[in-house]
């Protein structure tokens, strides 16, 4: 049910997140009742959602993108607050946040406590993790720290497939996963405080488009990335050049010299994947650059990525990426062709 006033939004900012999801919010949700009579009728409509950008310090400071943000309030200064939106946070995964944001969580929980809701955009839910109000709960993130989230803390279900996750008593927690998902974040708690039709309302002025594929099509291997263990590292050298060759995950036995109980029980604590799931997704990933970048048949792609089988091939991509191959290239691969200028 819609709220029976205007819902008063505290949109966190800090040094390490950028100006656009925190000041994209706020014109969101200001635009919430607003603009709508203003096009329709040539008279702005009520105030159905209040934002204030609030920081632990007053005065101007630049965000990670360059870009000045000024808040309109401290923590002490906010008042009485609906909704806390917690934007991203520009840390690598799995960072070490030490005492960073230990203003921003200590009023984070605060605000929780005293029955607000706390919604995070991207890596955001780093801050709500840290801060234990995820510990036993469902949660997403941005795809590329949902690794390290599940690793650091273990109590929480992590979700990477999911663009919104509710969790929490009363369904006070409420995470957004990656990038530009903080547009759905926006528009669920308009939905939810001011009614489903004001947030149509505010999606159609903004042509926004709900990614109610979730994150998968997005996602890209961030578990590629080189490990620690060097015989590990050097097949995942090896692999990233011959991924396509049969009997890939034998070869990379072979290389790396070692037992096969050895070698699968290393890659898998080394990479989090079993060494058939690793080649599953380096030809996926292949596969998905394939789509977007030109009409082969979807038959001639999977050849081409190292499957014989195309129909074990469409069965694998949709399983992992939520769409089958034809709807993917629909999707992605216009958006390919406008962003390099191709006709």
């Amino acid at each position: 049910m819609p709220s029976v006033h205007p819902a008063a939004v505290a949109i966190l900012a800090f040094p390490d997140t950028t100006a656009s999801a925190v000041y994209g919010m706020y014109d969101l949700f200001a635009s919430a009742g607003r603009d709508w009579g203003f096009v329709v009728s040539g008279e702005a409509g009520p105030e159905l959602m209040r934002p204030v950008v609030v920081a632990a310090a007053p005065g101007p400071f630049e965000a990670a993108n360059g870009v000045t943000l000024l808040p309109h309030a401290t923590f002490d200064q906010a008042g009485p607050i609906d909704i806390v939106c917690v934007p991203e946070i520009a840390v690598p995964p799995g960072d070490d946040l030490g005492d960073r944001f230990t203003r921003e969580i200590t009023w984070i929980r605060a605000r929780y406590e005293a029955g607000a809701i706390v919604a995070s955009a991207c890596s955001g839910a780093v801050l709500l993790a840290e801060g234990g109000l995820l510990d036993g709960q469902d949660a997403t993130t941005h795809w590329a720290y949902c690794d390290a989230l599940q690793t650091k803390y273990p109590t929480i279900r992590v979700h990477p497939e999911r663009a919104l996750v509710l969790s929490g008593e009363g369904q006070r927690l409420v995470m957004a996963g990656a990038g530009t998902s903080w547009q759905d974040l926006a528009l669920y708690l308009i939905g939810r405080f001011a009614g489903v039709d004001t947030a149509m309302h505010v999606a159609r002025m903004n042509l926004i488009d709900w990614h109610r594929v979730g994150q998968q099509p997005f996602a890209r291997l961030a578990r590629t990335r080189q490990v620690g263990d060097a015989v590990i590292a050097r097949c995942q050298s090896w692999i990233a050049e011959h991924f396509r060759e049969p009997s890939p995950v034998a070869a990379m036995i072979r290389l790396s010299g070692i037992a096969e109980r050895s070698f699968k029980r290393r890659f898998r604590a080394a990479t989090g994947m079993s060494p058939l799931e690793y080649v599953h997704m380096l030809r996926l990933e292949a596969a998905k650059e394939l789509l977007e970048g030109d009409d082969r048949p979807a038959e001639t792609v999977a050849f081409e990525v190292g499957y014989e089988d195309a129909a074990f091939f469409r069965r694998l991509f949709r399983r992992h990426v939520h769409l089958t191959p034809s709807q993917y290239r629909k999707r992605f691969g216009e958006m390919r062709k406008a962003v390099s200028g191709k006709p």
